[in-house]
């Protein structure tokens, strides 16, 4: 089912949906990208590569008592990024914004990395500070894309990585959308043709395509993949991201929505959920649709269906130009 793209293409196109980004300055290749969705906002997720860097997720299972999320944190630095998590949650409960608990409040901050280390200065990782720059960034759209924030030091197979993001109208008038940072030990392009795999689910806006590698460019494409691939390490790449919708879905929903959010990077990259990926999709359900309105069971069939077009649209998006 195709769909219109919102305003600006990206998750901002929610209402109410911020994002910011804090990129090092070199010698660095690497930083911070923060959403920060509505009070209330209910979140799920989804860990699908076997070598994933996150944190709060335990906390997501539907099975679990904390429901709300506060912000996502997606950040470079491997492991070490995680650190970002606590200047993030240092601003939010600065502002009064977290689980409420006796003395004040905790704020809900899941995570997700991207092995991005020794792309630049191996030591010169997110911290504390840049999540709080990053968080401070927040705003809505446009969301600026490519080699910024958490995508900074990103690759994609043989080509530069970086965050994607893009949206979609749904037949009742709410909205979906996704924001990913690539990383990925697989290819984005199919190496026979030089296209984008994205490219078959895009529409006019994302600017897909007309993207391709020919020639001379798409023979040293092959060499960088194969190259790419003698050396991989495992848990040195990962897809990370989250994929958003305004309607009103509960915490085992939301878990559906990322669940199906990797469908779409299966339709983008290739191979998907290696061992040396630790591929992670955070789902948010802002509630904001006509009055927090639940979708019927025909409508959660058309986000879902949207929701995995989108990731994959947004891929293709964080690596343009090609």
């Amino acid at each position: 089912m195709p769909t219109t793209p919102g305003p600006h293409n990206d998750v901002t196109d929610v209402d109410g949906i911020c994002v910011g980004h804090h990129t090092l300055p070199p010698p660095a290749r690497s930083g911070v990208t923060v959403v920060v969705p509505p009070v209330g906002t209910v979140g799920g997720v989804d860990v699908r590569g076997a070598a994933p860097g996150t944190r709060e997720t335990d906390l997501l299972d539907p099975v679990n008592l904390v429901t709300t999320v506060d912000s996502v944190v997606l950040a470079g630095g491997s492991a070490y990024g995680l650190a970002a998590t606590d200047g993030v949650m240092a601003a939010l409960e600065a502002a009064g914004r977290g689980w409420p608990v006796s003395g004040g409040v905790v704020p809900i901050v899941p995570a997700a990395v991207i092995f991005d280390l020794g792309r630049g200065e191996f030591g010169l990782r997110p911290g504390a500070d840049d999540g709080r720059t990053a968080f401070a960034a927040a705003a809505g759209g446009p969301v600026e894309l490519g080699a910024v924030g958490a995508g900074a030091g990103a690759l994609a197979g043989g080509l530069r990585g970086g965050v994607g993001s893009a949206s979609g109208v749904l037949p009742s008038g709410a909205t979906v959308a996704a924001l990913v940072v690539v990383n990925s030990a697989g290819s984005v392009i199919d190496p026979r043709t030089g296209e984008l795999w994205a490219a078959r689910h895009a529409v006019a806006a994302d600017g897909l395509g007309e993207a391709r590698l020919e020639g001379e460019r798409l023979d040293a494409y092959r060499s960088a993949v194969a190259e790419q691939r003698a050396a991989l390490e495992i848990g040195t790449n990962t897809t990370i991201g989250v994929v958003v919708t305004d309607y009103a879905l509960t915490k085992a929903q939301c878990q559906k929505l990322a669940g199906i959010g990797h469908d779409g990077l299966a339709r983008a990259i290739d191979p998907v959920h290696t061992m040396f990926d630790g591929d992670t999709l955070f789902g948010l359900a802002t509630g904001g649709f006509d009055g927090g309105r639940e979708p019927t069971p025909v409508e959660v069939f058309d986000l879902l269906e949207a929701a995995a077009t989108c990731v994959t649209r947004a891929v293709g998006r964080a690596v343009l130009p090609l």
